[in-house]
């Protein structure tokens, strides 16, 4: 176990920070972008830029913090911390504790929510740390995970069968994919899609936000060259939609939609091959399809990402689960009043007057 060091980043290292943060341990995550952090500062968040460093070695780690009356500041530090093992974690959040007193930034509580695949030993090592496990915010805590460093005939034949027929099906009836021009024409017919496929309300938290969320999401990320956007006609109009994101050694089917009736079979699979196939030529090695029920709930019906588990699935023959959402507490007294009143009422507050998501 090492022992770590926190502090703010600089401006130096602000200015570079996509730079900084694919370098991390496990590769960083979109969610740590610049580009992100420019889409949560519009959206109800400060941005902290927080380094955590250790033997020569450092992490950098997006903050999203909020401030409250009477109890101070909330940090979540999403899909973070980036380090090496679950084993680093309790040092490096003694060290984020010991930069806050420092500084007196009044922080009562640190949401996590870092990359280590869910065992019951990481398990451990964060209850024995005086973790407390909470509910998941991301849809990706579970999901689907394909390798894509093979080369191009072995990656298609590496594809469960389901997936590889219905690619090569699609490919023999003609269906064709389009890179579209990331227009506000084009990102409306986006939006319009993901809403056509997506229940507004589901207890896993995969909402579909306002069209002013994706928008500038999308624009953040496509400005960066860092996004893409897909589309399938058909009958004139697009039936099938999907953006991609590729940050450092990983792309991402960050967001997807289609029409519900469709005559042009494997489209949706042929969008995921196009999409695996222009990530790789990028660099990346892995695919992440951002979103299955839990490994073990795959096979329930009654899971609101079913489907869509099933569909993800078909490229890649297993789930793999992330540890999840953890709160580190820093003030017990406050992070208790938290927790019995103060979160509920500041999700319904906030919703309540802008109509977004708390997170």
């Amino acid at each position: 176990m090492s022992s770590f060091t926190a502090r703010f980043a600089t401006p130096e290292e602000i200015e570079h920070w996509d730079d900084h943060v694919t370098a991390n341990p496990n590769g960083g995550n979109l969610l740590q972008s610049a580009a992100f952090a420019a889409v949560k500062r519009n959206f109800g968040w400060d941005i902290r830029y927080l380094v955590l460093e250790a033997d020569g070695t450092s992490s950098y780690n997006l903050v999203l913090e909020k401030s409250f009356p009477l109890l101070g500041r909330l940090w979540y530090l999403i899909k973070g911390p980036d380090v090496a093992a679950v084993e680093d974690i309790p040092a490096a959040l003694d060290a984020v504790k010991e930069f806050v007193a420092r500084e007196k930034l009044r922080v009562f509580a640190v949401k996590i929510e870092p990359d280590i695949v869910d065992s019951e030993e990481a398990r451990a090592v964060l209850t024995g740390a005086g973790l407390v496990k909470t509910f998941n915010l991301q849809p990706n805590d579970s999901t689907a995970l394909l390798d894509i460093s093979p080369e191009p005939n072995q990656l298609l034949r590496n594809l469960h069968s389901r997936g590889r027929n219905a690619v090569r099906r699609a490919q023999r009836e003609g269906v064709e994919v389009e890179e579209a021009e990331p227009t506000l024409e084009n990102y409306r017919t986006m939006h319009s899609l993901m809403t056509g496929t997506l229940n507004t309300k589901s207890r896993n938290g995969a909402q579909v936000r306002s069209f002013d969320y994706y928008r500038q999401f999308w624009t953040e990320f496509t400005s960066r060259g860092q996004g893409r956007l897909y589309f399938v006609y058909e009958n004139g109009r697009p039936s099938v939609g999907a953006f991609v994101i590729n940050y450092g050694r990983k792309g991402t089917y960050k967001d997807g939609g289609s029409l519900q009736k469709r005559s042009q079979y494997g489209d949706s699979h042929l969008v995921q091959w196009t999409a695996i196939r222009d990530m790789k030529a990028l660099g990346c090695t892995e695919y992440d399809f951002c979103g299955t029920p839990p490994a073990d709930q795959l096979k329930d019906a009654s899971h609101p990402f079913h489907g869509l588990g099933l569909f993800k699935t078909s490229f890649s023959k297993t789930v793999t689960d992330f540890v999840g959402v953890w709160d580190f507490i820093i003030d017990a007294p406050r992070y208790t009043a938290w927790t019995t009143a103060g979160e509920r009422v500041a999700r319904q507050l906030y919703t309540r007057r802008t109509g977004q998501q708390f997170y």
